[in-house]
């Protein structure tokens, strides 16, 4: 569950946008999908509300993560391995969501068509898309970047320490790594460090909605989750079926 671990102390603190996601499936029950679930960040809180969600991911860890702590809030969710550029559930929702940035994983806008063309074919009549786009602005980078502190966890006596080292342009300014150093401290004191590096692509607002508006989808405006101390702003994205 090491995968798990790294994942919860590197996206699950995050917060900020989830009285948006609340505010966007309304009060009603809903069927709603959560692209790229990790473990349960989102999903969780969503089937705690009433909602009937199903989430995937491509990393079996974080659905067995995700699985567990909804039996533990004794609620509903269904968990589906599955790459979001390409899934097919045979089903539609309500809402179709895409937290933390998931689009900007993706390499390129082949791929990020594939996955829009899998979310118009999953939607309803009516139904909301919602994905969230990360925003530099005002965000140092390269040789600008001062790292914050690390994040930290104990598990069962192994301590998990990931420290952000660098935020560095990428392929000519059109991406970005986020590099952090991981290490493991194990109960008897022995430590191992790894270096991680995620790659981001810088989307831009307008050019997603572009391809949006490409598979047919109504552009319906736009959200901002203001920057916290220690994660950058996001813009949402919304658009609709019709």
């Amino acid at each position: 569950m090491t995968e798990a671990v790294w994942h919860d102390m590197e996206c699950g603190s995050y917060a900020a946008d989830l009285t948006l996601w609340d505010e966007l499936v309304g009060e009603a029950p809903r069927d709603v999908l959560d692209l790229g679930c990790g473990t349960g960040r989102v999903s969780v809180r969503l089937a705690r509300r009433g909602h009937r969600v199903t989430g995937i991911d491509l990393e079996p860890a974080f659905l067995e993560e995700a699985a567990r702590r909804a039996q533990a809030w004794k609620v509903e969710l269904e968990t589906v391995a599955a790459d979001a550029r390409s899934f097919d559930l045979g089903r539609r929702f309500d809402l179709v969501m895409a937290p933390m940035q998931l689009v900007q994983l993706f390499h390129g806008s082949e791929e990020r068509i594939g996955m829009l063309k899998a979310v118009a074919a999953h939607l309803r009549p009516r139904g909301l898309f919602a994905a969230a786009l990360m925003s530099l602005e005002g965000e140092d980078v390269g040789d600008e970047y001062i790292p914050p502190g690390p994040d930290m966890r104990d598990v069962d006596g192994w301590v998990y320490s990931s420290q952000p080292v660098a935020l560095r342009p990428l392929d000519g300014g059109s991406a970005i790594s986020l590099d952090r150093v991981r290490t493991i401290v194990a109960p008897d004191g022995a430590r191992t460090s790894e270096p991680s590096e995620i790659r981001l692509e810088l989307l831009s607002p307008d050019q997603y909605e572009e391809e949006i508006a490409a598979v047919g989808l109504v552009l319906a405006g736009r959200r901002v989750i203001p920057p916290t101390k220690d994660h950058v702003g996001s813009v949402v994205v919304l658009a609709t079926a019709s």
